[in-house]
């Protein structure tokens, strides 16, 4: 798996390209709203743009996204994983 602890997500990343980066990230999504990540089409959406479909602030998204993201690394980290 490649080194993905310094990348911060942003707005024009592609939904599928951070699933792929962070599994993670998947719930950290749910919760915000954008239950949909299983679609086909989202895969290929920026985070702005699958924001904006379902009504939500992209930045917002940006916001907690890497806030969930650093949180489960540094989870992992100390539980020895």
């Amino acid at each position: 798996m490649e080194n993905t602890e310094n990348v911060k997500i942003t707005k024009d990343m592609l939904v599928g390209d951070i699933l792929r980066a962070y599994p993670q990230s998947m719930y950290a999504l749910m919760e915000c709203g954008m239950g949909c990540i299983g679609c086909p089409a989202s895969q290929a959406e920026s985070v702005a743009d699958a924001a904006m479909v379902h009504g939500l602030d992209g930045d917002d998204i940006v916001r907690y996204l890497n806030e969930y993201i650093e949180a489960s690394q540094e989870e992992a980290a100390n539980s020895g994983n």
